[in-house]
């Protein structure tokens, strides 16, 4: 074992505490996958990251690092808050791009680009691996899962860019956030919920606050169901399905993580083909790990 350097890393806020924490060993070299898994259950935390050199295949097309990603109990080839925390933390430690402003990650899906947006960084959504509607009998189960009635889910589409979320959108953020999902019900599901802000039934309306939309995950955890405090990914793929059939605006900022006393901002924006997503991050403890 070895002293490591690490950091943990708020992402999708700029106040400590009040976004999505992630665990970021800087030195993952030598670490066989599962010292990776064990250490990720360790921290309790919804995911950790090690970072690696290139391989050569991902420096011949230009990534500046790798990344490792693990949540309990497994390896997810993409994340979004771990993409950002994750580059935050290796610009931190004196990481350099081959590209001032733009920095290239390789990952489970390939090669993430990100971009300096100001104080934030934000990642270009990966491709859906899945997308399309739901089946029906997906959407009952999940709307009896979630208490609500069938006719309440008035879209909903697979938002699959590696973990494999299943996108439903409600009427209103009120509606998202009274939900009180059955564990017993979602256990095996990864779901995603949105529900605009502002006027309620407009869908992609904005509060006075300017945010669109309010936001909530629910995966399998080491307990059960969990709650995600703010989601990249399902960000991500909520942004290009929301997008993509008119129920939101080419750029508009969600809200996620206000039910566990967070206050998670992710500001999505559409640049030609690419989406961006993105959001600020600040660093709440540094120093060395043993692994």
């Amino acid at each position: 074992m070895h002293q490591r350097p690490f950091q943990q890393v708020d992402v999708f806020t700029a106040t400590p505490y009040r976004g999505n924490p992630l665990a970021v060993v800087l030195d993952g070299s030598g670490l066989s996958t599962e010292a990776m898994q064990d250490f990720t259950n360790w921290t309790n935390l919804s995911e950790a990251t090690f970072l690696l050199p290139p391989t050569p295949e991902g420096r011949a097309a230009g990534a500046d690092y790798r990344v490792r990603i693990f949540c309990p109990g497994r390896e997810l080839p993409f994340a979004g808050h771990p993409t950002l925390g994750s580059c935050h933390a290796w610009l931190k430690a004196g990481g350099q791009p081959q590209v001032a402003g733009k920095v290239v990650q390789e990952c489970g899906v390939g090669l993430v680009t990100l971009r300096q947006d100001g104080e934030r960084l934000a990642f270009a959504a990966p491709p859906l691996i899945k997308s399309g509607p739901l089946a029906e009998e997906d959407v009952v189960l999940i709307a009896k899962g979630l208490g609500v009635a069938r006719s309440d889910i008035l879209h909903h589409a697979w938002c699959d860019n590696g973990p494999n979320w299943r996108g439903v959108m409600l009427a209103s953020s009120e509606q998202v956030l009274a939900l009180q999902p059955d564990a017993s019900i979602l256990g095996q599901l990864d779901v995603g919920v949105v529900g605009p802000r502002g006027k309620v039934g407009v869908i992609g309306s904005t509060d006075a606050d300017g945010i669109a939309f309010e936001v909530r995950a629910f995966f399998p955890g080491n307990n059960g169901l969990a709650e995600d405090p703010v989601t990249g990914s399902l960000n991500a793929a909520l942004a290009q399905w929301l997008i993509g059939a008119g129920l939101a605006p080419t750029q508009y900022v969600a809200s996620q993580g206000t039910r566990l006393g967070r206050a998670g901002r992710v500001f999505v924006e559409q640049d030609g083909d690419t989406i961006w997503v993105g959001g600020s991050s600040v660093t709440c403890m540094a120093g060395e790990v043993l692994l």
